[in-house]
């Protein structure tokens, strides 16, 4: 079907969503790649539980932390990256489409007062939701630019607001988790209708690293209802998210483990298949000590391994796989 806009149109697939017990995950993708292993994957999902399943498929702009808008176009134009990436969505979308059982959501994620206010201040219609990301100003400033946003775009898209920084694990910092009297005051005075709050993740953390804190979820849905969002989930091991409907979140963001896990697969394959993919080179490399013995060097190079659909290939049906490993948690 068609990708879901409208505030109230979105609002009722998580309504519903809710009343099946479903947290919904978004996905987020800088190339068409992710974005169809994420379809693909809950295609496969509505078609085993005979009903139609919902998915948020989401890109950043100009975030720091990853600038997806950026990564999307070889020309490293954020302008271009989103419509290649709106397009993409509503192409694979479409009525009559590859995946007519998915509620599609467009997203845009973290999006930044400063360096994205031509996006957040310009036409939105497109997204289902946005997240309006103030968390790196001070406090006042984040509730005020927050609610005003709110009053400006509230009626016609989902908002989401950030209490707090979802850091990156790169840095030095690591952030205090939220309290719960701080997301009822985020909630109280911006009128957001999610709220992303520190529960223990980062961003691009390793998933030996950190803990997701389920009591800390709880202690805040008791104040804000149900609407807590979930950043991060990446830097844990999937088991620790099972129970996040019973905390209290009701999204879940997911980006850095379908790149991280998935770039050895297609390492592991281009050398099993190494004289296919590169033909004469390959005895090259291993001359040069850069291949094994075990990789074969002496083979011509073959079509069906050294274009990009092949690579592709193997980096997405890896992503849908991780997709599936995600829907099993929170779609039963």
């Amino acid at each position: 079907m068609p990708i879901v806009l409208g505030k109230q149109e979105v609002a009722a697939v998580y309504r519903a969503a809710a009343g099946r017990g479903w947290v919904v995950p978004t996905f987020c993708a800088e190339n068409q790649t992710t974005v169809e292993a994420v379809f693909a994957a809950c295609q496969a999902k509505a078609v085993e539980l005979a009903t139609r399943v919902p998915v948020t498929i989401a890109m950043t702009g100009r975030y720091a932390h990853r600038a997806q808008a950026v990564h999307y176009a070889g020309s490293r134009n954020p302008e271009t990256g989103m419509e290649l990436f709106l397009g993409d969505c509503e192409v694979l979308a479409r009525p009559g489409g590859d995946y007519p059982a998915v509620d599609v959501l467009t997203h845009f994620d973290h999006g930044q007062y400063d360096v994205d206010a031509a996006v957040l201040n310009g036409d939105l219609s497109r997204f289902s939701s946005v997240m309006y990301d103030a968390s790196a100003a001070p406090w006042a400033d984040n509730l005020a630019m927050t609610a005003d946003f709110v009053a400006r775009h509230g009626e016609d898209v989902l908002v989401e607001g950030a209490a707090d920084e979802i850091v990156d694990a790169g840095g030095t910092m690591h952030g205090e988790l939220t309290s719960p009297e701080r997301a009822e005051e985020f909630v109280a005075r911006t009128g957001v209708d999610m709220v992303v709050a520190n529960l223990g993740t980062e961003h691009r953390a390793s998933a030996a690293d950190l803990r997701y804190v389920p009591e800390a979820a709880r202690a805040i849905a008791e104040r804000i209802g149900a609407r807590l969002v979930l950043h991060g989930a990446s830097s844990v091991p999937p088991a620790q998210l099972a129970t996040l409907f019973a905390d209290g979140v009701c999204k879940v963001n997911i980006w850095t483990i379908l790149e991280r896990d998935t770039s050895p697969l297609l390492l592991r394959a281009m050398l099993e298949h190494a004289d296919a993919v590169a033909g004469p080179t390959a005895a090259t490399l291993a001359g040069e000590g850069l291949l094994g013995p075990a990789a074969p060097a002496a083979g011509a190079a073959d079509i069906a391994y050294f274009t990009s659909s092949w690579r592709n290939q193997v980096v997405r049906e890896g992503m849908q796989r991780i997709v599936s490993g995600y829907l099993d948690l929170w779609y039963r």
